[in-house]
């Protein structure tokens, strides 16, 4: 039974510092600092709801009504109506490893993953949470990601680049084109993906992660997200308000980085445009740089 502090109503909860940002229905759900946990019905307007936690929440993955998010203290939340109520499914304080990502394949399979080689996984819906051993240097796993083709990706520090074919039941781990950390993987189409990181690091394959090929972007701040729009462009962001587009499924890409150099979490891709998650919470994101809530 989790016993620690709820998350309290801030005034500027909109405006804290937001990780991550998921469609949820008709509307939106992001999480981020203290437990902030915001739902909007049109990606502008943000309400804050109350959860069992203040714990930093770096992600968030729904499925229909439900949604799971995860952050340090290992917690993971849950809400089976639409974001309106959380209730903790796991936490571990005295391991003292934040979870960095969650994904769920349907309502019952999901993964979590996160420091010093974090590895959890639920075919109940995360009713129970089982740890696995995936890599036994133990690096930090920040990010999961689904390709068209059913694969799906892991990006974290030392390089690492993993790939499972079953939906997350074994891992094979890719050759590296890099010993920094990766925080992402985009794929962009059944055997095209990219991996960026620190430094503004990109890199991009053509083989299901097997061979890959540097990719210039003339920036030289972490990238921490991105997404494949439904037109086929890409878009990356990062610290220091960097963000990339390319049209070309990752060839080439174009700076069209803040000038107010706000940091960017992540973005997705939505009908009514881009919304990023960063340092000034929720906002939408034109790709020629300019911002507006």
């Amino acid at each position: 039974m989790w016993a620690g502090e709820p998350s309290t109503l801030a005034p500027l909860a909109a405006r804290s510092l937001m990780l991550d940002v998921a469609e949820m229905g008709d509307g939106y759900l992001a999480v981020g600092e203290r437990g902030h946990v915001l739902l909007s019905p049109d990606g502008q307007r943000w309400t804050q709801v109350v959860v069992p936690v203040r714990s930093l929440l770096c992600a968030v993955a729904t499925v229909g009504d439900r949604a799971w998010a995860v952050g340090h203290d290992s917690v993971v939340l849950f809400s089976g109506d639409g974001g309106a109520n959380w209730a903790v499914q796991y936490e571990a304080v005295e391991d003292e490893a934040p979870l960095f990502d969650v994904w769920f394949a349907d309502q019952l399979r999901g993964i979590a993953v996160g420091a010093y080689g974090t590895y959890l996984a639920t075919s109940d819906g995360g009713a129970t949470w089982n740890q696995r051993d995936i890599d036994e240097e133990g690096p930090h796993f920040f990010d999961l990601a689904r390709a068209p083709s059913g694969s799906l990706y892991m990006a974290g520090e030392f390089g690492t680049l993993m790939r499972s074919d079953d939906q997350g039941e074994n891992w094979t781990k890719l050759p590296s084109p890099y010993r920094g950390t990766f925080f992402g993987m985009l794929p962009v189409a059944d055997s095209t993906l990219l991996a960026f990181g620190l430094r503004g690091n990109v890199y991009r394959s053509e083989d299901a992660g097997n061979d890959w090929v540097k990719v210039p972007t003339n920036v030289t701040f972490g990238l921490l997200g991105g997404c494949l729009r439904s037109d086929g462009t890409v878009v990356l962001v990062g610290l220091s308000g960097a963000v990339l587009e390319s049209t070309d499924t990752g060839r080439t890409f174009v700076n069209r980085s803040r000038e107010d150099r706000v940091g960017l979490s992540s973005v997705i891709d939505t009908h009514r445009g881009l919304l990023a998650a960063g340092e000034h919470g929720v906002i939408t994101l034109q790709l020629d740089g300019e911002a507006n809530r």
